[in-house]
């Protein structure tokens, strides 16, 4: 079995510490986006994968790289990124999905931070021993896929060199700036029609992907705790095809 990985908050920069000492917020502004239907259907759902024991543990790096000192003035620093990935076009689930680098606990892993850096060396080869992780947030069931999913908060000041291991796997693995996600022209909300139901949760349209989903919201609840959101259109709706249509168009950094 592997060694626990230790949580070093200390070793985050001063420009992450919003976040950081307030990672305890990002469900509540993660539910916050949920109508109440549907927050109700996935508590359900959750209550009832917990009671059967038939959800599968797994864990996402959420990766913050960038200098360690910010601006003056407060902020994010300009050159300051987030790792993620984007799904093979032909994987039977989530295909060309953007996502943060995790998957499945394995037996050997112990806790999800071992997890969700194993899972980041084997999808895009970034060298673990250069990240910090920070904090772990709660754990977060998804529906679709069945699985428990922690999201673990981590920074480095030079990540090194990252790209696609298995082009079975992943299509594309890129430092996206946090300008980005920021930016109030990349923004949009985005639906996906499921039985009948019409559920638009926040996306980021940028130049190689669209990120919607639990990633698009856990993203979103970030920028709202940490205090970078700027006001944006939440009444830009689009249905999930016609936005990854736009993928390449209109997106931006």
């Amino acid at each position: 079995m592997s060694a626990a990985v230790p949580l070093t908050p200390e070793l985050g920069p001063s420009w992450l510490r919003p976040l950081v000492d307030n990672v305890g917020q990002v469900p509540e502004a993660f539910r916050r986006r949920l109508p109440p239907d549907v927050l109700a259907m996935v508590t359900a759902a959750k209550a009832t994968a917990s009671a059967r024991r038939n959800g599968r543990d797994a864990a996402v790096l959420v990766l913050f790289s960038g200098p360690e000192s910010g601006p003056p003035d407060g902020g994010v620093p300009d050159d300051a990124d987030l790792l993620v990935t984007v799904r093979a076009s032909a994987l039977r689930h989530h295909a060309g999905q953007a996502a943060f680098p995790g998957g499945a606990c394995d037996p050997d892993d112990d806790g999800p931070v071992a997890t969700a850096l194993r899972e980041a060396r084997e999808e895009t080869g970034i060298d673990v021993a250069r990240l910090h992780p920070l904090a772990t947030m709660e754990r977060t069931f998804i529906a679709p896929s069945g699985f428990h999913v922690v999201p673990v908060l981590a920074y480095s000041p030079d990540p090194g060199p990252v790209a696609v291991v298995d082009e079975a796997e992943t299509a594309i693995v890129a430092r996206v700036p946090v300008r980005a996600f920021i930016n109030p022209a990349n923004r949009l909300m985005v639906y996906r029609r499921t039985f009948s139901r019409r559920f638009a949760g926040p996306a980021f349209l940028l130049n190689e992907m669209l990120v919607w989903g639990f990633t698009g919201q856990v993203i979103s609840a970030m920028l709202d705790v940490a205090g970078w959101a700027q006001p944006w259109d939440t009444t830009d709706v689009r249905e999930l095809d016609e936005a990854m249509a736009l993928v390449g168009d209109e997106g931006g950094a």
